[in-house]
């Protein structure tokens, strides 16, 4: 039960970009398309999954000292796998999102799952954490770059909903992203009070 308490709650409760206001550099960057914002939040699911994973497993061989880089090689290590992954099989994608990938691993979801949860928890429950976290981390970077998408060029993962002819620009360009985030900020805190 904690289990599964662990993994919903990166959903809404504590979500990454709408309630903890983490990550916002991708959430704001690379969120012009749902493909983008699919393809960042998967990309950071499975660093943050891993990487969570390999901490609390190594987490009692690791001095204090050394810590936090200790995190951050662990982190990079999965960035990279990551990075010639996209490389390799997504190359569109991979373009898309640039410089985005490799900042993965100063992005502070991760590392502070890995800090604050995984260094502390069993292997299994900072798994469901950081699959959590990484699944509502997509589904928030999912959801405004559709939305963004919809509003700016009339099209949701390239399927054409409406015609060009009625779009608004603004949403595609960078504030749009704001204030797109705004308003989903504001809809998601009024749905936790209630």
């Amino acid at each position: 039960m904690n289990n599964l308490k662990n993994f919903t709650k990166g959903f809404i409760k504590e979500n990454p970009v709408f309630i903890l206001l983490l990550g916002m550099c991708p959430t704001l960057g690379v969120t012009s398309s749902a493909i983008n914002g699919l393809g960042m939040g998967l990309a950071t699911t499975f660093v943050l999954t891993m990487s969570n994973l390999v901490v609390s497993l190594v987490k009692s061989k690791i001095p204090d000292k050394v810590r936090i880089p200790a995190f951050i090689v662990i982190i990079a290590t999965f960035v990279t796998i990551v990075q010639l992954v996209m490389q390799a099989y997504v190359p569109a994608l991979y373009k898309s999102l640039g410089l985005f990938i490799p900042l993965i691993v100063v992005n502070c979801i991760v590392l502070g799952r890995a800090e604050a949860f995984a260094s502390k928890n069993t292997v299994f429950s900072s798994m469901i954490d950081g699959l959590g976290m990484g699944l509502g981390f997509s589904f928030a970077l999912t959801l405004l770059g559709s939305i963004r998408e919809i509003l700016g060029s009339g099209k949701i993962f390239d399927i054409p909903i409406y015609s060009e002819d009625y779009v608004t620009l603004l949403f595609v360009l960078p504030p749009g992203a704001f204030i797109v985030l705004g308003y989903l900020i504001s809809v998601i805190k009024k749905i936790n009070k209630a």
